[in-house]
């Protein structure tokens, strides 16, 4: 069983940017030396925690700092962007770094309504991302003289792509083209379960994936003890609870009572929606994350967490790939 690492390259209270693209290529770097498969870095819009708007940029940063590991979106909001310009784009990358480069795709705007109308995007593209990622497959495919629009480069490279989704909307797109399909149950697991059945269940083998593959996000928070892993993730949980509420900002530093910060009218939804978590020691994090993989059987596994402390950060990661070491061995 293959792990990846999910980044959305934070920004800290305190720091800017640069310093999130500073962190990101050092994990990076480290995440390569500790055998991750991928790294994936998401597209998300007017949030001053997230630095990864400009996706591809990054992808080719963090491509440009590694040798081996593959590097990627998870994902491209696709109805933000005209499918030829994301072909060229990641053609353009696939042709510097080959062999290298995946494209994970979501239907979501990644931001609100005023976002989208800042992107210049209709609602109704969303009701067309079936159709544009055929498109996108085809313009990634052999080379085709008479076709009236070529993606040069892109043609030929063969990108890989990924469907990425919290619905069964995303599972049912990935099942009917034959398509990987990865859940984002590292923030919204409450169709888990029933996603992947239908992904599995009405899959229609491809020529590059005859058997489906599935893959699953979790939050994991690593220390060398319990009480560190629970401090360092309630930044994570407080940045979760700010974004619900509407009171986005950067990623906030940990705090030793979380109830002095999270209303309790809040508390549950937050665990709930953040139950795909693996915290603690390395053997507490080996255990549930054991747990999740006999539930449901993921073929991959992708793992994210927002640490304030870069150090803190990189040490869970570390532990999080020791960890999954042992799952790939037992899997």
């Amino acid at each position: 069983m293959r792990y990846s690492l999910l980044d959305l390259a934070p920004v800290r209270e305190g720091a800017d940017a640069a310093d999130a693209f500073r962190n990101t290529g050092d994990l990076a770097v480290h995440a390569e030396r500790w055998g991750y498969h991928r790294y994936w870095l998401a597209e998300h819009h007017n949030m001053p925690g997230i630095a990864s708007a400009a996706t591809p940029v990054l992808i080719g940063h963090v491509a440009g700092l590694t040798r081996t590991m593959r590097v990627g979106a998870g994902g491209i909001m696709l109805p933000n962007h005209a499918p030829l310009a994301v072909a060229e784009t990641f053609g353009t990358l696939a042709t510097l770094y080959p062999g290298r480069i995946d494209l994970g795709l979501g239907r979501a705007p990644g931001g609100d309504g005023a976002v989208m109308q800042a992107l210049g995007v209709h609602p109704s593209r969303s009701e067309r991302f079936h159709e544009e990622v055929a498109d996108l497959r085809d313009m990634f495919g052999p080379p085709n003289p008479d076709r009236a629009v070529r993606a040069l480069p892109g043609e030929g490279t063969g990108v890989p792509l990924y469907i990425l989704g919290s619905s069964l909307h995303g599972a049912q797109v990935a099942a009917l083209l034959g398509l990987p399909y990865a859940f984002a149950s590292h923030f919204a697991p409450a169709a888990l379960e029933q996603a992947l059945a239908v992904y599995r269940r009405y899959y229609q083998p491809s020529e590059a994936h005859p058997k489906p593959h599935a893959m699953m996000a979790i939050n994991v928070f690593a220390a060398d003890t319990e009480a560190e892993a629970h401090y360092v993730r309630t930044s994570q949980q407080q940045a979760f609870y700010r974004l619900r509420s509407n009171q986005r900002g950067k990623l906030p530093p940990p705090v030793a009572d979380l109830d002095s910060v999270i209303p309790a009218a809040w508390q549950s939804a937050v665990e709930d929606s953040l139950r795909v978590t693996a915290v603690g020691t390395a053997g507490q994090v080996a255990t549930q994350i054991n747990d999740f993989v006999a539930q449901y059987r993921p073929d991959e596994i992708i793992l994210t967490g927002n640490i304030y402390d870069h150090a803190a950060r990189l040490r869970s990661f570390e532990i999080a790939a020791e960890v999954m070491q042992g799952v790939a061995q037992a899997a």
